[in-house]
């Protein structure tokens, strides 16, 4: 294992763990592995945060749109920065770029896209409204961007990026010491992430090949009874937490870690 320097996100993205995040990567660094991989990596909430990394460590989403920033900011960090010098905070821009097809675009127009639609949109979600708030500066700001996407770069450096279903993700690099996060989208919200992308009937299919491979698995997910029942199979750690909705006020949440080894907070 090589320490290195975590990084935020590059933007805000659903589900992503702004929350959790410390009690995974607690829980992830106390796992002995030289493989890391990641079926639903997103934005990186858990990913880019983590401040050690093993032999190899693999990134995959089959969005597209992530697979190719990312590459981008693996890549081409300094050609990236230049197409977004001169872009600007505007509710017009946003709307038209949400109306642009991506595959008409390079793929340096095609991140930069993706990435000010992100920053931009209110709870990282392009397919709802343009972020706003009366008392706060503008979501998209090169000056203070730019820190956060060279952090991002640095610690992309080496990275596998995969554009694979998830199972097709986890058959390839199953290994004894391969190590799998998982954060699915939660039950009840499959088509969170777009139409047709993920069903209920893949919560099974988790379980099931989950169920028979060689390395180690932790999974976060809420806490549901239809959940417990499908991965009953394996050790179940129950999170509390509060998350605080757009009126301020904080609600109470129950999620799970699920696992098949018995979770540590320390390799000593």
């Amino acid at each position: 294992m090589e320490k290195v320097r975590p990084a935020a996100p590059v933007a805000p993205w659903l589900g992503g763990k702004k929350a959790l995040h410390g009690k995974i990567i607690e829980r992830i660094e106390a796992v002995d592995h030289k493989t890391y991989a990641e079926p639903f990596v997103g934005m990186g909430g858990v990913f880019l945060r983590r401040g050690w990394k093993p032999q190899l460590e693999v990134a995959n989403d089959f969005n597209g749109e992530v697979t190719n920033l990312f590459r981008i900011l693996q890549q081409h960090y300094p050609q990236l920065m230049d197409v977004m010098r001169f872009q600007i905070s505007s509710r017009r821009e946003f709307e038209r770029l949400r109306q642009v097809d991506p595959s008409t675009l390079t793929d340096l127009q095609r991140a930069a896209r993706f990435l000010y639609l992100q920053r931009q949109a209110f709870g990282g979600q392009v397919r709802g409204v343009f972020g706003v708030a009366a008392d706060r500066p503008p979501r998209f700001s090169l000056s203070r961007l730019e820190p956060i996407l060279e952090a991002a770069h640095e610690r992309l450096e080496n990275v596998v990026f995969e554009n694979l279903d998830w199972a097709d993700l986890i058959r390839r690099y199953d290994g004894p010491e391969t190590l799998f996060y998982l954060d699915p989208p939660y039950w009840g919200g499959e088509d969170d992430y777009g139409k047709g992308l993920f069903d209920r009937s893949q919560f099974e299919k988790i379980a099931t090949i989950l169920g028979g491979i060689k390395g180690k698995f932790l999974l976060s997910i809420n806490d549901r009874p239809e959940i417990r029942e499908l991965f009953s199979a394996f050790r179940f750690e129950e999170v509390s937490l509060k998350y605080t909705v757009a009126s301020g006020r904080a609600t109470d949440a129950a999620e799970l870690f699920i696992s098949n080894y018995e979770p540590r907070l320390s390799l000593l």
